[in-house]
């Protein structure tokens, strides 16, 4: 059941993100065609205006697909909306753990007002900065990285703990979706936002940024496949 729990968890926190994206999406008059939980053929999809929801077959993420004839349409839309856009997910994942951080400050030392409209700030901005630093130790030890499956199983031990490590599960995950998502990284959000720039230092990048984003999507996803296989290695050493 705790497992159950965790697959239901972080499938809510990758809502959260595409929600981020879609609603800067619509704040910046971006119209969008999809938005989908989870990549490949979809298993239940229902329409509300202009927008497809879908929720899709592989849960390893998510994406919002702007409703433009093609990328030349996306790519004349002015960068700083383009900007907000790709912010829009990372944004919504650093918001969430502020609010939930108030919550798990009332079950630790009950309702003060430094719980929670201060200390929140102060301790996602101590976790974020944690994980960033812990990002050259895992790209010189990828063994230590862990995919979905790693996550699921370390998870369920913080769920059958109590509520306030479930919460602290919570954040936890949902600062390494904010922070690992701003990486410089074709195919991530960081990755567009930095393609983005250099399509504003030299325009001739702009040709360049489907291919590279495309050739960064299949590196991800072997990652993904890597680290999936590693960590079912694990329980059998």
């Amino acid at each position: 059941m705790n497992y159950i729990m965790v697959v239901f968890i972080i499938g809510l926190l990758i809502l959260v993100h595409e929600l981020g994206h879609f609603l800067a999406g619509r704040a910046m008059k971006i119209p969008i065609a999809v938005f989908s939980i989870g990549f490949g053929p979809k298993i239940a999809a229902w329409k509300y205006q202009e927008t497809e929801f879908r929720i899709s077959w592989i849960p390893l993420g998510g994406y919002v697909l702007p409703a433009l004839e093609s990328e030349e349409v996306y790519f004349k839309i002015p960068i700083r909306k383009r900007l907000i856009f790709s912010l829009g997910g990372p944004v919504a994942n650093i918001l969430l753990p502020i609010l939930l951080f108030a919550i798990f400050n009332c079950l630790q030392n009950g309702i003060t007002w430094a719980g929670l409209f201060i200390q929140p700030w102060a301790q996602t901005l101590q976790h974020s900065l944690k994980i960033i630093l812990t990002i050259p130790i895992l790209f010189s030890h990828p063994e230590q990285l862990s995919g979905v499956v790693g996550i699921v199983n370390q998870g369920a031990i913080f769920i059958a703990a109590n509520a306030s490590k479930s919460l602290l599960f919570i954040i936890i995950i949902s600062l390494n979706l904010a922070v690992l998502n701003l990486l410089p990284i074709p195919g991530l959000d960081g990755g567009k936002i930095f393609l983005s720039f250099l399509e504003r230092i030299h325009p001739r990048m702009l040709r360049w940024q489907i291919p590279i984003t495309l050739t960064g999507l299949v590196l991800l996803f072997g990652l993904i496949i890597y680290i999936t296989v590693l960590d079912i290695q694990k329980f059998f050493i």
